[in-house]
């Protein structure tokens, strides 16, 4: 058995998968000051027996929360001599450019807890000027006086060498043993100071939160019995084991968003559709991101806040667009949406938990989208008599009937989602027209035929359980690791023996990470990868290689895989020569895949799923119409409905608007064709 848990900032979704392929679904309420408990709150409410657990896979929005509210730990910097403001003066560029309003990110480390120890490498790693281990105590133990939970270490070109580091490392754990500790090079063994810096101090900043935590969360689950592999999901795909997420939770920051997108890929080859774009609406947010010809979309850098992380990460594009999301007006009386969220508490007005402000879920509900009586299966009774009240006072402010507040309310929420879906595809070279949209989260399907139409994608599909895909795509990860080498050579007169040698050097570091995970050699899988750029550039693209293709007889398979990919990326390439800047090998240890179980067939008659009928506010008719209500529970394979529809099920519902047709797959996906406009 497998069990997944996605902690989200709204709910936390449980996913059971048995060895029969059945899964179970449930959700419990996020409990923001103690997320641990409704992990646990989860098991039990899903029936999972602990015991019986072979894994257990967790995504957490514990450390991205930690940097959002910027309540992580105490850090400091330990730098190279004469380096010490390289964290605070970063780069020179910002985005966006013309906001005349732009402030800087608020620093994780303050200048006067970064600290300078005499030593120097040279960027090809050999020693400048020796460690100066007496310089070092002193600088711990000034660490010690100032009470820091965290310090990074980032000595310069310590990618190309990091003897000084290690050095550095002994003497805090002899000095300072209590204060954990960052290595840069462990992280990144890439150039870019500030890059490698900044990584560095996030992994810090977010450590201590996170290893107690994931500590007291595992402590709990052995005292229950629980004798399986604990993994945590990878940012950058994939799952590591909860011991390497202790250590390195940088690797965290996105993984709960990963979950989905590493199900979405397995899901295009489960159905046959290889290329999708996946929109993931929660509570709080929405989650955009790529599957191209079956394959998840890697970025090897990641911006938070402003804050770069230089790690493999999914290529995820976040907006402040959930459930959540709060309706305001701005200073010209306009209504807006979002970012900022009611969250689980005190929730949208309809909760009547306290909250105050109008919120999607709200508008959806005041426009018949959504049942009062049938949220998560009735567990939750939607207080309509709350929200008319707030709802005619937005109404009216806006000078709008409250119909109209609603309806604009999602339409601006659908706008929203198609920029960013837009920005993921458009602006990284692919036609949405070309992708099929996989919605899910809470209120993904709300809107996903209505954003499909704006961009003129032709098919919506909607997995089984949509509200609990990121953790379901928890169940179908391998464990995985991530080496990068930086090495500028031009490719005209590449040094193949050299290349080979950093190959085997992160080859040989990822079986050794897998093995102490566990995985045979036969277990084990590598995937070898290169960072190009023409000559002259600042940026590169990365291409997967093979190392025959170095060979120089087999070196222009090389060019040619980085031209097509810089001509997707950039719409352009050239003549002009290539160099190789980064060496990059994943290392993946292979976990059984499990069996998804297929549904039952139809016979065309989907009279016993009807469950009778409900009046929708159409915004483009200026009218209420009648859509039919279906019981998606009720649904088999094969089954087909026209619009318009609903499709109502425990934790999510599909909206089918008039001129679309739903035809429900083998493994329970709903398949939505959009009609013309």
């Amino acid at each position: 058995m497998r069990v997944a848990v996605d902690v989200g900032g709204t709910f936390t979704d449980v996913v059971v998968l048995d060895d029969g392929g059945n899964l179970r679904l449930t959700k419990v309420e996020t409990v923001p000051q103690n997320p641990a408990s409704g992990v646990l709150a989860g098991f039990q409410k899903a029936g999972a027996n602990v015991g019986g657990i072979d894994y257990f896979v967790h995504g957490t929005t514990l450390g991205i929360n930690a940097l959002l509210t910027r309540t992580g730990a105490k850090v400091g910097i330990v730098t190279t001599l004469g380096f010490r403001d390289v964290y605070d003066l970063a780069r020179t560029d910002r985005d966006p450019l013309y906001d005349f309003k732009y402030r800087k990110p608020k620093s994780l480390v303050p200048r006067y807890w970064a600290f300078e120890v005499t030593e120097r490498m040279s960027y090809e790693g050999k020693v400048l000027k020796a460690f100066d281990r007496k310089n070092a105590v002193k600088v711990a133990k000034q660490l010690a006086k100032e009470g820091l939970d965290a310090v990074a270490v980032c000595f310069l070109h310590s990618y190309a060498n990091p003897a000084h580091e290690l050095a550095m490392a002994e003497v805090l754990a002899e000095h300072c043993p209590t204060i954990s500790v960052t290595l840069s090079h462990q992280l990144s063994r890439e150039y870019r100071e500030y890059e490698r810096t900044s990584t560095a101090v996030i992994d810090a900043y977010i450590k201590p939160i996170t290893r107690t935590y994931l500590d007291k969360l595992d402590q709990n689950l052995r005292s229950m019995g629980f004798k399986g592999r604990f993994l945590m999901t990878r940012s950058g795909g994939g799952a590591m084991t909860v011991t390497a997420a202790m250590e390195q939770p940088v690797h965290l920051a996105l993984s709960g968003p990963a979950g989905g997108v590493i199900g979405a890929a397995y899901l295009s080859e489960l159905i046959g559709h290889k290329n999708l774009i996946t929109i993931d609406m929660g509570g709080t947010s929405l989650d955009a991101s790529l599957v191209v010809n079956g394959q998840i979309k890697i970025e090897n850098e990641q911006h938070f806040q402003g804050l770069p992380m230089s790690i493999p990460t999914i290529d995820i594009h976040t907006i402040g667009s959930g459930g959540g999301s709060i309706a305001w007006t701005d200073d010209g009386g306009h209504l807006q949406v979002g970012p900022k969220s009611a969250g689980a508490f005190p929730g949208p007005v309809c909760y009547g938990k306290g909250g105050q402000s109008i919120t999607f879920t709200d508008a959806v509900l005041t426009i018949g989208y959504l049942d009062a009586t049938n949220f998560l299966g009735g567990e939750i009774n939607l207080k309509t008599d709350l929200l008319q009240q707030a709802m005619q006072q937005l109404a009216e402010k806006l000078k709008l009937s409250v119909e109209e507040t609603a309806a604009g309310i999602v339409r601006i929420s659908e706008a929203k989602i198609a920029s960013a879906v837009r920005e993921i595809s458009i602006e990284r070279g692919y036609h949405p027209r070309d992708f099929a949209l996989l919605s899910y989260g809470g209120g993904g399907a709300f809107v996903a035929t209505a954003v499909a139409r704006d961009l003129g994608i032709p098919t919506v599909i909607i997995p089984s359980g949509p509200a609990n895909f990121s953790a379901f795509g928890m169940l179908m990860v391998d464990v995985v690791y991530d080496f990068a080498q930086t090495q500028v050579m031009p490719l005209a007169n590449l040094d193949v023996k050299a290349v080979k040698q950093i190959y085997s050097g992160l080859q040989k570091q990822g079986a050794t990470a897998l093995a102490r995970d566990g995985f045979k050699k036969a277990q084990q899988a590598f995937m070898p990868s290169a960072e190009l750029r023409y000559i002259g550039q600042e940026h590169t693209v990365n291409v997967p290689v093979t190392l025959e293709q170095f060979e120089g007889k087999h070196i222009q398979q090389v060019v040619e895989k980085f031209n097509s990919a810089h001509l997707q990326q950039y719409g352009h390439n050239m003549s002009d020569p290539v160099e190789v800047v980064t060496l990059r090998m994943r290392a993946i240890g292979v976990l059984p895949r499990p069996v998804m179980a297929k549904i039952e067939s139809g016979n065309g008659d989907i009279a016993s799923a009807r469950r009778g009928e409900r009046q929708v506010y159409v915004p483009a008719l200026r009218k209420w119409t009648t859509y039919i209500v279906y019981d998606r529970m009720k649904l088999r394979a094969s089954d087909e409905i026209s619009g318009p529809a609903i499709v109502e099920e425990p934790s999510s519902t599909a909206l089918i608007h008039a001129g679309e047709t739903l035809r429900v797959g083998e493994y329970g996906e709903m398949v939505i064709q959009i009609g013309p406009s």
